[in-house]
């Protein structure tokens, strides 16, 4: 098993932790990556070592953004562990060219790896055959292929979010169907934690109840969540906007725990 006394988080609002409500940290957001962090902290103080943790991420960012705002920052830090998730705003485009993206993701990852930092890389989640992003499932299935075949040759680890398959999927979700809640935070967490065989007592944990709603109240449900949050997040991307257009990482440089 590794230890890991320095770990950096790259991406867009997956790895920033948007949809994990948490008033008290930077950007009112807690997620996977924190509660990660906090189960590698405890690890490294139990043996008598101390422990960074870096965060990066920021929503909204695509993966040129990614690319060229986080990876040397990344490497300045000397971090033994970046995890990367960098893509799926790309993909969720009308028009996406994957395999362009690629050819700039791969020497980015292999610009990491030659810096002496393990790289833990993310596939996209599965969509399923339903909900808002299901006609893009082939797209996410090509990417995810590429990621898998990039580890492996770059000696990466895996974090395959594809392969997650809780229970029940539809209580992993924010009332905005674009991010994770806090239950679903804890699901990647306790899976990426088990991955890269840091000890933990991390649980899933039990989600709330899904009211019955009648049809008309699903109508309106569904309204409601179109002027809130399908409307503006359409709008934003027409007019080449982001929800981080004005926020700085969370940890632009290493805390002992984000806590």
């Amino acid at each position: 098993m590794d230890h890991f006394r320095r770990y950096v988080a790259l991406g867009d609002s997956f790895t920033e932790g948007v949809g994990d409500v948490d008033t008290a940290r930077p950007n009112e957001v807690r997620g996977w990556a924190d509660r990660v962090a906090e189960a590698m902290a405890a690890d490294a103080h139990q043996r008598g070592e101390d422990f960074g943790y870096a965060n990066l991420a920021i929503r909204g960012r695509k993966m040129g953004q990614i690319l060229a705002e986080q990876i040397e920052p990344a490497i300045a830090l000397q971090p033994d562990l970046v995890s990367l998730y960098a893509g799926v705003n790309d993909i969720l485009r009308p028009r996406v060219d994957i395999d362009a993206m690629i050819a700039d993701y791969r020497p980015a990852v292999e610009r990491l790896r030659a810096a002496g930092i393990n790289v833990g890389l993310f596939t996209a989640f599965d969509p399923g055959k339903a909900g808002i992003f299901a006609a893009l499932r082939g797209r996410l299935a090509i990417y995810n292929e590429h990621i898998r075949q990039i580890a492996e040759e770059t000696g990466c680890i895996l974090l395959d979010s594809w392969r997650m398959r809780p229970e029940r999927p539809d209580t992993m979700w924010s009332p905005d169907r674009i991010h994770l809640n806090t239950v679903g935070h804890q699901y990647v967490a306790i899976n990426v934690l088990n991955t890269l065989g840091v000890p933990h007592d991390l649980v899933e944990l039990e989600p709330e109840p899904v009211p019955e709603l009648s049809r008309s109240q699903k109508r309106a449900a569904n309204l409601r969540w179109m002027r809130e949050d399908a409307v503006p997040w359409v709008q934003r991307r027409l007019t080449g906007r982001s929800s981080g257009d004005a926020l700085d990482p969370r940890f632009a440089t290493y805390v002992p725990t984000p806590g």
